[in-house]
């Protein structure tokens, strides 16, 4: 690239694994001037066999493509195009996200506002039009507890016993938070200097967690910014196979309660985590056995069966 180009305000870095069809439809909504300030575009194609890197280099030439030559999970190939950017902010936006008008231009104008952020997330939509919650709490052997138990879900409103989901929250309102859903970040350059890059041993779960756990240490903000909005179709490579990302989301979860608590804790979410299991693998039992025709019971029971059977066979111990 030639040196006196001018650099770009924004780097938008896209990890995409079999989803061509979502991809496209994100890139055509970057399309068109839709942020006030200069972009740059970089899509890290994850060995993509459905076409997606072809795509992009047929359709979208002024992206940059990056292709990978094996799967190397969604915290290696951000990275990749972390190294690859020039932004002073980086969006990171899934593959199966629709940026609305103004969304970038919106984040980049708070957090150019607020030198203690060091990131930030836009309001979600989900495809059905609905608000998608894309902020929760730091996991706590409390509030896993409370989920296992569902009391998460029977007292919505109550912080005590939803502050994991933070449900008790109508999400609608610019605040703090623990975690932002990683479909959709805006991040400060001197922050991630500072926080280091994604931590590449989680392959596609977790990082989120992670990453945002390290900005609270490092003394930056993370903050949701409402005034922002996009539309996050959910599911573009992880619906590809199901139960195997289930588990793999366990797997990740399990990964950072071992990176950020104690041995004595960890020994607590494992025990939680098989309550939770057994609990929902009864309760779809029951509701197979009252309507044996739902699919979405068997698929539930498949499921919470697989990584019950993952975490007692003490596959979890050596994960």
């Amino acid at each position: 690239m030639n040196d006196k180009t001018p650099l770009p305000t924004v780097s938008v870095i896209i990890v995409s694994w079999n989803a061509r069809d979502y991809l496209k439809k994100c890139l055509k909504s970057l399309a068109g001037g839709m942020c006030s300030y200069p972009m740059e575009i970089i899509v890290v194609d994850n060995a993509s066999s459905d076409g997606s890197a072809e795509c992009v280099a047929a359709e979208f030439p002024h992206v940059r493509l990056i292709r990978n030559a094996d799967n190397l999970g969604f915290a290696k190939a951000n990275n990749i195009g972390v190294v690859a950017s020039r932004g002073q902010y980086l969006a990171f936006i899934n593959s199966d996200v629709e940026v609305l008008p103004d969304c970038l231009t919106r984040l980049v104008d708070y957090v150019e506002a607020h030198p203690e952020v060091g990131m930030a997330g836009p309001f979600i939509i989900g495809g059905d039009g609905r608000m998608q919650r894309s902020c929760r709490g730091f996991p706590g052997v409390w509030n896993m507890f409370c989920r296992a138990l569902a009391l998460d879900t029977l007292f919505r409103s109550v912080r005590l016993f939803s502050g994991y989901s933070m449900a008790y929250w109508s999400q609608d309102s610019l605040r703090p938070v623990d975690i932002l859903s990683g479909c959709f970040w805006l991040v400060r350059r001197p922050a991630l200097d500072r926080v280091g890059l994604l931590d590449e041993a989680f392959f596609i779960y977790g990082e989120d967690m992670d990453w945002c756990k390290r900005f609270w240490k490092h003394g930056w903000k993370v903050v949701f910014y409402p005034e922002a909005k996009a539309i996050h179709y959910g599911g573009a490579s992880s619906s590809n196979a199901p139960v195997r990302f289930y588990i793999e989301r366990q797997k990740a979860d399990l990964q950072y309660w071992r990176k950020h608590h104690s041995p004595p804790a960890v020994a607590a979410y494992l025990l939680i985590s098989c309550l939770h299991m057994a609990l929902r693998l009864a309760g779809y039992a029951c509701v197979m056995l009252l309507d044996p025709a739902t699919q979405s019971g068997k698929y539930k029971m498949k499921r919470s069966w697989a990584c019950l059977k993952w975490i007692v066979s003490g596959k979890a111990e050596h994960a």
